[in-house]
């Protein structure tokens, strides 16, 4: 079973997961007049990943013949037809529009020959049903798919079946994704996106990947560059299903040749593997299911790990970060100083600069409560595009509504107004209901030392 229990990057945000009772892919865990109307992402600007063809084959051997649990997949399993997708349920209304987005994307970037239909015999039926329904069959999940059914009704009945286990399937023809329709239109679009790629592509997350929606720091929430070629690699002719690791490994330098001919003289960074101790220490620190004195014992757990690994990358970012936010509540000038090595570190990673926004958000908030709105106002100056280009609304408008706040606090009132005017419109995307949009606001106001 392939879970995601992490919580995402973003301030106060909630977190989607290939299944069966075997190993499961999931990701962890609307309107009235009265605020202004929802607004949405109508394009997407995608950025070819930066990377040598070394690294691009370790990346997708490792995604492709492993489950996130550890457990090995034999052969490399890929649908070799055509691919039809089909919606059931009760779907939201923005599950459409972000849907053809979707099959638009993955048609162009990751050139796979994948269509909507209405037919019941799709090779990918997306059911769209509540969270509850989703957790009382697995209680962690917010969303996730399970192969050779249909129906969570379906899946129910064959979850400790071998027709639901992933290391024991040979090709895909028939798979199916839950997705949640009370949550927020983010979370099910996020949900969308990773439960669509594990149902075409790679089962497995790499902590290593900054680039990635393929990595359980939930910090992409969109398919990236990286992650279209990682797709478009899994479908070229050169494979097929039932091939061994050996096979694929055989035939992905003359595949990313082709596709990724920038990558064949570009040096290779290797990066070392994840310990599992990292994962669970991260994982654990982030949860809510544990007492802080756990839950600081293992952030302290991962800061030792990435150090004693010698990291200098995200991941040894993300430790720091964890421990920030561990602390935050309890100890904000020690969460600060966790939060600025947080900083220190992704700043020198390349590819990190929306883990960078995140950071930014909780630098700024901090720079609030202090009064100091010129300094949050040049921290987030450089991260909202970021947050607009990753079709992250959620943090786009985290990021207007603290830029709102420092506005204030330098007595720029007008502007500080139209700011957090523009900003719920993309907080109604992103969290939801209204009363999720003004505990937001409420939330972010309550920084400033003036409205105390």
């Amino acid at each position: 079973m392939k879970a995601r229990t992490v919580m995402p990057l973003v301030m106060m945000l909630n977190a989607c997961v290939p299944a069966s009772q075997h190993d499961v892919a999931t990701r962890a865990n609307f309107f009235d007049t009265s605020l202004p109307p929802m607004k949405s992402f109508a394009t997407s600007i995608p950025k070819a990943p930066v990377r040598s063809n070394n690294d691009l084959a370790l990346d997708f051997i490792e995604l492709s013949f492993q489950m996130e649990s550890g457990r090995k997949l034999p052969v490399l399993t890929r649908f070799e037809t055509p691919i039809t997708v089909r919606v059931t349920g009760n779907p939201t209304v923005t599950l459409g529009s972000d849907l053809t987005r979707l099959i638009s994307r993955l048609r162009s970037e990751a050139r796979i020959d994948i269509s909507q239909t209405r037919a019941e015999n799709a090779n990918i039926t997306i059911q769209a049903v509540s969270r509850a329904e989703i957790r009382s069959v697995l209680p962690q999940a917010a969303c996730f798919v399970a192969p050779n059914v249909s129906s969570l009704a379906e899946y129910s009945k064959a979850k400790r079946k071998p027709q639901t286990n992933w290391t024991l399937l040979k090709k895909r023809e028939r798979l199916s994704i839950f997705l949640p329709n009370d949550s927020s239109p983010q979370e099910v679009r996020d949900c969308l996106h990773e439960e669509l790629a594990q149902a075409l592509g790679p089962l497995n997350d790499l902590y290593r990947l900054p680039d990635s929606v393929f990595n359980d720091d939930n910090v992409h929430t969109v398919l990236t560059g990286f992650d279209m070629l990682i797709l478009r690699t899994y479908y070229d002719p050169a494979l097929r299903s039932g091939m061994s690791r050996g096979q694929v490994a055989a035939a992905l330098p003359g595949i990313l040749a082709r596709t990724n001919p920038g990558g064949i003289n570009k040096t290779a960074r290797f990066a070392t593997r994840t310990p599992r101790a990292w994962s669970k220490a991260v994982q654990t620190a982030l949860g809510r299911s544990i007492s802080f004195e756990g839950r600081t014992a293992s952030a302290k757990e991962a800061i030792r790990i990435a150090t004693a690994m010698g990291w200098q990358d995200h991941r040894r970012a993300f430790a720091h970060y964890a421990m920030g936010r561990v602390m935050q509540t309890t100890d904000p000038e020690l969460a600060h100083r966790h939060y600025i090595e947080a900083e220190r570190y992704y700043s020198i990673t390349p590819g990190t600069n929306l883990h960078r926004a995140y950071v930014a958000t909780q630098l700024s908030a901090y720079a609030i409560t202090r009064g100091d709105g010129a300094e949050a106002l040049r921290l987030i100056a450089p991260h909202v595009n970021t947050a607009r280009a990753s079709e992250n609304a959620a943090l786009l408008s985290t990021l207007l509504l603290l830029r709102s706040e420092a506005l204030e606090l330098e007595n720029r009132h007008a502007e500080a107004r139209s700011v957090r005017l523009d900003s719920i419109g993309w907080a109604r995307y992103g969290f939801g209901p209204d009363w999720a949009v003004r505990a937001k606001l409420r939330e972010i106001a309550s920084l400033n030392p003036l409205k105390g």
